[in-house]
């Protein structure tokens, strides 16, 4: 395997591109009493039109299919419940998928090698009947129903449907009762035979273990040794540069209004270094203007506009990005208002150079922490590999960054032509 060794932290990653096609990460961690593995393919609820490598017709399934199919890699040819086989050996498995990938995991304190076995057998082993498939339709339908009423949810896909005309990131993850509908065996053997290719997988293995003996595993392991040798392409609708909306409000039972608002990033279309760069330049610019240190923060909070669960952040995707502050408010308008009337101020009055200087040191602090979490890690690590980002060239990207950068960044990003305001009221 390469060794990746980062000098600032004395870790090492150990990597290899195995003939499949598999991307496969083992960063040992001594002394560590827990270990985690997550495997994972760059394939989200977005991805609802392809190409096929291979195949000269574009497919189009229906949304929410990458969620239905990451529900339905639990069932089993033999009827067993993975579940029970990673309890067996104290394992603790979970599963997620979101905008832009599904990762399959596992955290384990003992019997690590067996955990990992389980996670490479039951990920590369689908199986999908008529039957189940229609019986999963109702379980998914009843999720979908739920969130309707789920506040924080609907603030979030308000806010993206107002942000986004035609990207596919506005629409719920899960989908809709009407789209899942269409969904069948058929089509979610395509999507895996797609989408599961082990050359669009990535598996990152952490925690104190023998490198040699988990690659030995891994690779005994391994199904599937016809990796694609092409591209998937993956097809987005075109974005306008305007938002599809500026406000929307919904009602539901909820004690104290809740607002999302934020802009849209239309400096998209490129991933790897550039956007690591953009990203970090991000990361201190929000932390510069919304922190619990600006003067912003502090008028919303003295004013009592807003309370201790306000939050900010910034999204980076290749085909997308948005800012985000949201939060509870007794008066969402107002703050809305005053923020957007304090980002016009700076855009006339510029950033303050020392406020930079150590916002900038603070999230360089923060970076290194990081690395204590080995599963904070692990997710960050596969995330930024399927944007072609090397968590390793963090610390390059993060020192060129000047304050003429981040000024520039910030004039960039926050115009308020693009900011756009949800809002969540009681009934």
């Amino acid at each position: 395997m390469e060794r990746i060794y980062d000098k600032l932290t004395g870790e090492s990653v150990y990597y290899k591109k195995h003939e499949s096609g598999l991307n496969i990460y083992i960063m040992p961690r001594a002394g560590y009493n827990s270990s985690y593995a997550i495997f994972g393919t760059k394939y989200g609820s977005v991805d609802s039109e392809f190409i096929v490598p291979g195949e000269a017709e574009a497919t189009k399934v229906p949304d929410g299919i990458a969620h239905y199919l990451e529900h339905k890699m639990f069932d089993q040819p033999d009827g067993s419940n993975v579940f029970d086989r990673f309890s067996k050996f104290g394992g603790e498995a979970n599963a997620f998928t979101s905008f832009n990938m599904t990762a399959y995991l596992f955290s384990a304190t003992r019997h690590f090698y067996e955990n990992l076995e389980t996670l490479l057998d039951y990920v590369q082993s689908p199986y999908f009947t008529k039957e189940s498939v229609e019986k999963e339709q109702g379980i998914i339908g009843q999720e979908i129903r739920m969130y309707d009423d789920n506040a924080p949810w609907r603030l979030f896909f308000n806010f993206l449907g107002l942000l986004y005309n035609n990207n596919p990131v506005k629409l719920d993850i899960a989908g809709t009762v009407e789209s899942i509908a269409e969904i069948d065996e058929k089509l979610l053997y395509k999507c895996y035979n797609t989408f599961y290719n082990l050359s669009n997988m990535t598996l990152f293995v952490t925690g104190d273990l023998n490198v040699e003996k988990t690659l030995r595993i891994i690779e005994r392991n391994i199904k599937n040794n016809e990796p694609f040798t092409e591209e998937i392409k993956r097809i987005y609708p075109e974005e306008p540069k305007q938002v599809a909306g500026k406000y929307k409000e919904q009602r539901i039972s909820v004690a104290t209004p809740m607002f999302m608002m934020g802009w849209k990033d239309n400096d998209v279309g490129y991933s790897g270094k550039p956007l690591l760069k953009k990203s970090i330049e991000m990361e201190i610019l929000v932390e510069m203007l919304f922190g619990k240190s600006s003067k912003l923060y502090n008028e919303l909070y003295d004013e009592g506009l807003i309370n201790q669960n306000f939050s900010f952040e910034y999204s980076p995707q290749i085909d997308y990005g948005y800012t985000a502050i949201d939060g509870e408010s007794k008066n969402p308008e107002a703050v809305y208002e005053k923020i957007t009337k304090y980002v016009d101020g700076l855009r006339e009055s510029g950033l303050c150079e020392d406020d930079f200087k150590r916002i900038k040191k603070i999230i360089w602090g923060d970076f290194i922490r990081s690395y204590n979490d080995i599963e904070g890690y692990a997710h960050s690590f596969l995330s930024m590999s399927f944007l072609d980002i090397s968590y390793f060239d963090y610390f390059d990207e993060y020192k060129k960054i000047t304050f003429e950068d981040v000024k520039k960044r910030f004039l960039q990003q926050f115009d308020n032509e693009y900011c756009v305001l949800s809002v969540i009221k009681p009934e």
